[in-house]
């Protein structure tokens, strides 16, 4: 079978570590050759000052970067110039839709990594600014496509009851939830799929317990939890023992995201629903919401 051409992917924002991970499956020698991505090639990467990393912290990216070959630039037209699609690597998610729509009129398709956007009207706003002008995007966390979760979700596909949980911290700026929920909650959404109704959060000193209801019978906790750097989780049905998994963390962590987005990119196929992804951000919303309710439950917008 020929090798195909890698695709040229510009990287946009180096304030999360995804930047560098990113690249580094793709391009570092020191990866053994079975976990590397050589079917994406990233040339060029967008510097720019958000909350979310120091200059020290930018300045060690950009050398790693520069290191492995990339070009850095704090211009967006030169990122971008010889890419066959964008990477939007940005850890501030209030960034996600003014950067979206600089990616308008490339006509490349775009990776915009977790979260969707900081508010669910900037996500609306994302997704039909891409339908009007034909720009085929998705969005997801890594935790969607990692080994256990998936066999998990292959194992019970019609969970009555699931319980996900994952680590939680500060943000620099905007929700916490918003920008570090989202792992555990794109977990629970695959495993249980949508419908969600409403979500009610339950604030403690080490973080937050959110409480999802469905239309029907079906219930679901998301456990986030400051310092406990684990996710993992348990399905229940009422015919079968429960179904308990736990990820393991490893310095391939992205590589089944990688390997997705590089097939998005060839294919054209979705791996994730923009209903899917949409219903991840609505259930952060309406998480947050309930966190500045006093954690009242809040109704879960999907339109």
């Amino acid at each position: 079978m020929a090798t195909q051409t890698p695709l040229k992917v510009a990287i946009i924002g180096l304030d999360t570590s995804h930047s560098v991970e990113f690249p580094k499956l793709m391009l570092d020698k020191n990866v053994e050759e079975a976990y590397r991505v050589p079917g994406l090639l990233p040339t060029r990467a967008l510097r720019f000052d958000t909350p979310f990393q120091s200059t020290e912290g930018l300045d060690k990216r950009q050398a790693y970067l520069e290191s492995l070959g990339m070009m850095v630039t704090q211009d967006f037209d030169t990122a971008v110039a010889d890419c066959d699609a964008v990477l939007l690597e940005i850890n501030d998610a209030s960034f996600h839709l003014p950067y979206f729509q600089k990616c308008l009129d490339l006509g490349k398709p775009v990776f915009l990594d977790k979260p969707y956007a900081d508010t669910l009207d900037n996500a609306r706003t994302i997704r039909d600014l891409a339908a009007k002008h034909g720009v085929p995007f998705f969005t997801a966390s890594c935790l969607r496509f990692c080994q256990e979760t998936q066999a998990a979700h292959k194992a019970v596909p019609a969970p009555m009851e699931g319980m996900v949980w994952g680590p939680v911290g500060k943000a620099a700026a905007g929700s916490s939830i918003v920008w570090y929920g989202v792992h555990a909650v794109e977990m629970i959404q695959l495993l249980m799929g949508r419908g969600a109704r409403t979500v009610q959060v339950t604030t403690s000193a080490n973080g937050y317990l959110l409480s999802l209801a469905y239309g029907d019978e079906r219930k679901a906790t998301v456990s986030l939890t400051n310092g406990l750097y684990a996710y993992g989780g348990v399905l229940r049905t009422p015919d079968r023992d429960p179904h308990i998994f736990q990820e393991v963390i490893s310095e391939h962590f992205y590589r089944p995201l990688l390997l997705e987005i590089e097939s998005f990119l060839r294919t054209g196929k979705m791996p994730v629903s923009l209903e899917d992804s949409f219903e991840v951000m609505a259930i952060l919303e309406a998480a947050e919401r309930s966190v500045q309710c006093g954690g009242t439950p809040q109704l879960i917008y999907t339109r």
